[in-house]
């Protein structure tokens, strides 16, 4: 497709013109996916930026975002298709009002485009020729295994088989990018057809790029302590270390706050935006947090 990127440069120029800060390996594997056709499948911790990259490639190459986002339970039915059943049934009434219940053209009326209602999977199959979506598979490890084998069919011949209707196939293939939190292993039969990258937090460079642009009212000098900050704080046995979205958001706040550096006060009364549980919160609170702190201005001076 003439609008894809043409090496993996062009590749990361394409994410930074829409402000996303993407690490050469990331952008090799996703240049990859877009030439070969492939699904990217991303597999790392929540909040470094998987999601974010299907919602920026959407915007950098101006095609639409179709998201499925993913829960334990999810079927068929919510996925990809189902039937507008009340309608159908309406339909049957009326036939058999006119008498006209037990043909055959009956069945394959009800069984019609006009009764089928597109769920995600098939919406970015039937995308506009030339123009194919991007289709957002989001936290697929929240789902069981019989929505994986499912799915093999999508990514593998870019396909739906409705029994009732046929088969739809994409005339242009969406672009897949698949992202899971590895709270369960996903099956090596899916795996196999997605080229696979694993997206680990960010060098401290790399953080602090992403702040100066997430985060542009932050200073120079609290950018950096920021950063630092958070980056020994992962280094620390926590329930769940901060991701990039918390460091934005961490940012942002003491922003709000008119901060100039951090403090101890500052970082007790702010830990709630940076960490979600509790003993992780009370454990930075009991002493740790002031010793990371102390390591972060020592470290900065020197540098």
């Amino acid at each position: 497709m003439s609008d894809l990127p043409a090496h993996i440069d062009e590749t990361i120029e394409l994410l930074a013109a829409a402000d996303y800060v993407a690490d050469r390996s990331l952008a090799t594997v996703l240049f990859l996916a877009l030439r070969m056709g492939r699904p990217l499948f991303l597999e790392g911790e929540a909040g470094v930026g998987k999601t974010e990259l299907a919602k920026v490639l959407s915007k950098a190459l101006d095609r639409p975002l179709i998201r499925l986002q993913c829960y334990e339970g999810l079927d068929l039915s919510s996925a990809v298709y189902e039937w507008n059943h009340a309608a159908q049934m309406i339909e049957i009434r009326l036939r058999e009002a006119a008498g006209d219940a037990t043909s055959e053209a009956l069945r394959a009326d009800i069984f019609s485009e006009r009764f089928l209602i597109r769920r995600p999977v098939l919406q970015a199959l039937e995308g506009e020729a030339g123009r194919a979506p991007v289709l957002l598979i989001d936290e697929l490890d929240r789902t069981d295994e019989a929505f994986e084998a499912f799915l093999l069919e999508v990514l593998s011949d870019h396909q739906v088989s409705i029994p009732e209707f046929g088969t739809i196939r994409a005339q242009d293939p969406p672009i897949v990018v698949i992202t899971t939190n590895r709270t369960r292993e996903i099956h090596d039969a899916l795996k196999r057809r997605c080229l696979y990258h694993w997206v680990d937090y960010p060098s401290a460079e790399r953080e602090l790029a992403i702040v100066r642009l997430k985060a542009p009212g932050a200073s120079d000098d609290l950018s950096r302590e920021i950063v630092s900050y958070v980056q020994k704080l992962r280094a620390a046995d926590l329930f769940k270390s901060p991701g990039v979205a918390e460091t934005i958001d961490w940012a942002t706040a003491l922003t709000e706050l008119d901060a100039i550096a951090l403090d101890p006060s500052l970082i007790s009364d702010t830990l709630g935006v940076l960490l979600k549980y509790q003993d992780d919160i009370a454990r930075i609170e009991k002493g740790e947090g002031r010793e990371i702190l102390n390591a972060v201005k020592r470290e900065l001076a020197v540098g």
